[in-house]
């Protein structure tokens, strides 16, 4: 089985012809609308450019968040066109629809080297319908937005995980590709999974045991050492029979973790020491303390300075680095220290010529909200959910419909 790529493409030529492009640019926006995080837009612009240039008439579609299947104006993608157009240089045309009037109308009027993003995907419930027909009907509207020579680029790796109208159905209706960001995100995780040189390092944070409890059976017998930070911390703290006080806790999860850490227990590395505070706020009175006396009332929100320092040790010596969620709560500069230290040691790793790749989500924004630098690191991912789908060893419908 193989993909065919952007080159391939490209090497068939594009002049003149309209290129359907699924892109990925769910940023964050803050209270007043302004994005907080350009990344994936930024990842999204070789892709683009590289049609522009080549003289395509490109009609990128997206989503932004999780609007209920209809209009809603504060998931427009108004200010994303603004960042795209900046960032390549040119106009970006935003549809004022998905694929209604506005949309089809505007497509006809391209030119050879014109972009139009189309309004959020997402506003259409055919989107994301569980009904093949439904999502069928929105597959063909887009289609006819770039022709019956038209061709269809999947660049949005951050979505490859779903079944949606966008992604995997209107490749069965146009010639298909993989763009750059998704040609480079599968050989990534390739490597991870099949040719990782060792000692092979894992660090998962984040909140929740449950989101992470598959990649971790996946992970834990492949690796040499599985680092686990964030608030699931917790929840494998109170299956060792220690008292979390008011950390977060999966009560549900902790026979699962008791499980896992008998299975693993010369892998699994957990928080020595925890940063603990009175409320979950970014003036909340904290304290360091051991991760056996937490106190009642309190809350972790980061791993501590002596967990920082362990870790390090681990990670710096790695020759392979995987990397999946916070320590803390990294947008609260008082319990960001976990983050910084474990993601510092990670570049050291990377410079001492490791292999080291961040997984996408909140992880990848700490990288940039933190200051660290990206070239610190071998790769950051643009698609947290669909880089642990990857890992687990699950199909990914929007890479498996490229395959020819």
């Amino acid at each position: 089985m193989t993909v065919k790529t952007l080159q391939d493409l490209l090497d068939d030529g594009v002049e003149g012809r309209g290129v359907l492009v699924r892109s990925d640019l769910n940023v964050p926006l803050d209270d007043n609308g302004e994005i907080t995080d350009p990344g994936r837009i930024i990842a999204s612009v070789p892709t683009i450019n590289a049609l522009v240039e080549a003289g395509a008439k490109v009609v990128v579609t997206a989503h932004l968040g999780r609007p209920k299947g209809e209009p809603d104006p504060k998931f427009s993608l108004a200010p994303v066109a603004a960042k795209l157009a900046e960032l390549l240089g040119r106009n970006v045309q935003l549809a004022g629809d998905v694929v209604g009037y506005d949309a089809l109308s505007r497509s006809e009027g391209l030119t050879d080297g014109d972009v139009l993003l189309l309004e959020n995907v997402r506003f259409d419930a055919r989107e994301t319908s569980k009904d093949d027909a439904e999502r069928g009907k929105l597959a063909a509207a887009l289609v006819e937005l770039v022709g019956e020579d038209g061709a269809f680029v999947s660049d949005g790796f951050g979505v490859v995980h779903r079944k949606q109208a966008s992604v995997y159905d209107v490749a069965k209706l146009l010639p298909h590709y993989a763009g750059t960001l998704v040609a480079a995100e599968v050989d990534v995780l390739a490597k991870l999974t099949e040719t990782s040189e060792r000692p092979y390092a894992v660090v998962l944070g984040g909140s929740k045991v449950s989101d992470k409890l598959a990649v971790i059976e996946a992970l834990a017998p492949k690796v040499d050492t599985l680092v686990i930070g964030g608030g699931m911390c917790f929840t494998f703290l109170a299956a060792q029979g220690l008292s979390v006080g008011a950390s977060l806790l999966q009560d549900e999860m902790i026979e699962t973790c008791k499980g896992l850490l008998e299975r693993y227990a010369d892998v699994i590395h957990l928080p020595y020491d925890i940063v603990v505070a009175d409320k979950f706020a970014a003036d909340a009175e904290s304290k360091v303390v051991p991760a056996n006396e937490i106190p009642e009332g309190w809350l972790g929100l980061d791993i501590g300075p002596e967990s920082v320092d362990r870790f390090t040790a681990l990670l710096t010596e790695a020759k392979t680095v995987f990397w999946n969620g916070p320590m803390g709560v990294f947008e609260f500069e008082k319990f960001a220290s976990g983050t910084r230290g474990v993601a510092e040691a990670i570049v050291t790793a990377t410079g001492k010529g490791a292999f080291t790749v961040v997984g996408g989500g909140d992880s990848a924004a700490a990288v940039r909200a933190l200051g660290l630098p990206e070239d610190g690191f071998s790769h950051i991912s643009t698609g947290g959910g669909a880089s642990l789908e990857y890992l687990e060893g699950k199909e990914l419908p929007g890479i498996a419909v490229l395959e020819d």
